[in-house]
């Protein structure tokens, strides 16, 4: 089966605009965009076929070229990542059966994560979309609560079945954790990473479906499957020690870049 990584870069984003072009310094002290970070973070993922940028921004086509990434222009309608991945793959004439959405503002993410999703596209021929959540540490969880305290839209969190399909996916902090105390061994919290795999027949039907309540409530695309009956599998990852964290807000900045020298990331 083929498989395609699609990487959706937004300028005009509501919370951060120019987002992808946001330079992050590594370990060397050289700086290089969140867009080229997610690009290379792409290219060291085991069993992929195809790795493209999607974009309806001639700036960031135009920095993706210049490192030598392949562009794929969509429209501005799109609303979200899923959409625009959609769309590649009608544009790319369906050719590949799997198709992943790497959010273009996780640069952080580990190879491991992204082909753990295709493992578990490729053993469960009924499973349409899949999506990584990773276990909260102490620290990540106390992360979040400060996040949401601040009036912040951080991480997204997700609560699943004993078969691991997802029950919900939110923006706040479930399940209720607040008695959970720093420390703790076991803590029922999962990180929701912002990667996707869908095949290309769930793909191609999520831009006709309607958007539902629960999706414009918390802004989350997903959701969108879940309200018209497609089950969505959380496959757990893990860490290893490896700090993940997202650029939400410009507040990231730093934290990522402390994150990518204590790596040595360039």
């Amino acid at each position: 089966m083929s498989v395609l990584i699609a990487i959706p870069a937004r300028y005009a984003s509501t919370r951060y605009p120019g987002k992808p072009l946001v330079e992050l310094r590594g370990a060397t002290g050289k700086s290089r965009s969140l867009v080229r970070r997610s690009w290379e973070a792409a290219q060291s993922v085991a069993g992929v076929d195809r790795v493209v940028v999607a974009t309806d921004d001639q700036r960031i086509a135009d920095a993706c070229t210049a490192f030598g990434a392949e562009v794929v222009m969509t429209s501005d309608t799109c609303r979200n990542g899923t959409e625009r991945c959609a769309e590649v793959s009608e544009l790319l004439g369906k050719k590949h059966d799997i198709v992943i959405n790497l959010q273009g503002d996780a640069p952080l993410t580990p190879p491991s994560f992204v082909e753990a999703l295709i493992a578990e596209m490729l053993s469960d021929p009924g499973c349409e979309v899949a999506t990584p959540v990773l276990q909260c540490s102490s620290t990540s969880l106390q992360s979040f609560r400060e996040d949401r305290k601040n009036n912040r839209v951080g991480a997204t969190t997700a609560v699943f079945d004993n078969a691991g399909f997802a029950l919900y996916f939110s923006k706040e902090v479930i399940p209720f954790s607040d008695a959970i105390l720093p420390g703790s061994d076991d803590i029922p919290v999962y990180h929701h990473v912002g990667v996707y795999a869908y095949t290309k027949e769930a793909l191609a039907g999520y831009p006709v479906s309607p958007q539902g309540r629960l999706e414009l409530c918390e802004g989350l695309e997903q959701l969108r499957f879940m309200e018209t009956g497609t089950r969505v599998k959380c496959v757990k990852v893990y860490a290893d020690g490896r700090e993940f964290w997202e650029l939400n807000n410009p507040s990231d900045v730093e934290k990522i870049e402390t994150i990518l020298q204590q790596l040595n990331l360039p």
